[in-house]
């Protein structure tokens, strides 16, 4: 296959298979443009910063935990959500630092998660046919003509809010907000209610108290790897779905060879397009920033090397993350033979799981639900799978929330499929609630702990 100069706009000439219809090529043009004038999101030297990070995590050095909305919504752009989404990724890390040892990247799926992939470009209601939702950046959930109409300046509208979730996440992490010397500050609002288990409950009580002791204990001894350890960095990332939007925001900057994406720091490319001829291969083969690409069940390894060639041609250490999203009933079978021929061929990659996809299922009532423990056996056979073939199981990556929503059943929250009306809040999947991803976090933790950190 002849690959053909690379530019922050030749995945033109390649098929798009989310493309959306706009219907105003002037306004599409004016909105382009006003992009491209825009200052960044993020920096070439986060992005810098967060590979390295990654490269260890590919060597057992840390770990990753992304997590965040299915789709984020403009309207959910308020500081309680975004300090929540902090809270819950905080907490869960906190407890793997404690158990496994080694320091975990944050990632959040925010400040750009806007738009979504559909597997049909129209929906049907009583007779009427519109565009489907892709996301706050392109249309409206309201299934009016108004609200499904693709409007091209929602793209700025979205830049905006992610602009805003940005600066109030570094103004929270620079005032103190993620202090590890404090982790009882971490509470989310309702963590003390009466809807918390008390077992859940204790054990976190009982994990801060543990850590901040060792913490004190480390320092007065002059550790120097504390700060590593606990250090707290927040990154972001999204699906680059809207390479619109992506390639708008691609810049060289001084000082540093290659194009950067600066919507985000750690972008991936999702199951529907994933195709190696297709539009979204051919935009992120050019960038700088460390990549995500999601792999389902019927991927093979053959397709998974090429893909792999294409985006990583000079396999350099975190640069790549597959983030493999088999199912609990699949990843037995299809994860074990993929990670062997990945490591045969001499690849260099980070191994994430995502537990979400390849689990959902529909409740009688019609509405889509996980199952807690479907989402735990896929992470715990994940586990198996890679310390069978001597490799690390390198990150998790979660659709979650740190607010009290009912749309995944089972866990410590006890939810049944009678409870998802009661606060069936997301705008696309279901996610984790706060007890929900909480206690996955302790579980994962006991899982690194049986293998502490890689020398």
């Amino acid at each position: 296959m002849t690959t053909l100069p690379w530019t922050p706009e030749s995945w033109r000439t390649k098929v798009d298979a989310q493309a959306i219809a706009y219907d105003d090529d002037a306004a599409l043009a004016t909105a382009y443009a006003r992009l491209r004038e825009l200052p960044p999101l993020v920096t070439s030297w986060e992005i810098t910063r967060l590979k390295a990070l990654l490269a260890d995590a590919q060597l057992g050095k840390r770990f990753l935990l992304q997590g965040g909305d299915c789709a984020e919504t403009l309207a959910d752009c308020r500081s309680p959500v975004i300090a929540d989404k902090l809270k819950i990724l905080l907490q869960m890390s906190l407890v793997m630092i404690h158990e496994g040892k080694r320091p975990v990247i944050r990632v959040g799926r925010l400040a750009g998660q806007y738009a979504k992939p559909r597997s049909k470009p129209v929906e049907s209601r009583d007779g009427v046919v519109r565009p489907s939702y892709f996301g706050d950046m392109v249309n409206r959930e309201d299934f009016s003509e108004t609200g499904r109409r693709p409007d091209p300046d929602n793209m700025v509208v979205a830049y905006s809010h992610a602009a805003m979730t940005l600066n109030f996440i570094r103004s929270l992490s620079a005032g103190g907000f993620a202090d590890v010397h404090h982790p009882e500050q971490w509470e989310l609002s309702f963590f003390g209610g009466a809807s918390v288990p008390s077992s859940l409950r204790e054990e976190y009580e009982k994990t801060t108290r543990s850590l901040a002791e060792a913490l004190r204990f480390m320092e007065v001894l002059g550790e120097s790897t504390v700060e590593d350890l606990t250090r707290v960095d927040f990154y972001t990332s999204h699906e680059g779905l809207n390479l619109l939007y992506e390639s708008a925001q691609t810049r060289q900057v001084p000082r540093r060879e290659g194009w950067w994406d600066l919507t985000t720091h750690f972008p991936w490319i999702g199951e529907r397009t994933r195709a190696l001829d297709g539009a979204h291969i051919e935009y992120f083969r050019g960038i700088e920033n460390p990549l995500g690409i999601k792999l389902g069940p019927t991927i093979t390894t053959d397709q998974a090397l090429r893909l792999i060639d294409a985006l990583n041609p000079k396999n350099e250490p975190g640069k790549l993350a597959l983030v493999t999203r088999m199912g609990a009933t699949r990843v037995g079978d299809v994860l074990p033979g993929l990670v062997e021929g990945v490591k045969r061929a001499g690849r260099t990659v980070l191994w994430v799981c995502d537990p979400m996809h390849g689990n959902t299922q529909a409740a009688p009532s019609g509405i889509k639900t996980r199952d807690f423990d479907d989402v735990l056996r896929e992470v715990e056979t994940s586990f198996d799978v890679h310390e069978a073939c001597g490799t690390h199981l390198g990150g998790v990556h979660f659709e979650l929330t740190g607010e009290d929503v009912t749309e995944c059943i089972g866990g410590a929250a006890g939810l049944t499929v009678d409870d998802l009306d009661r606060n069936y809040a997301s705008a696309c999947d279901p996610r984790l609630n706060y007890r929900q991803a909480l206690e996955m976090g302790f579980r994962i933790a006991k899982r690194l702990a049986r293998h502490g950190t890689a020398t």
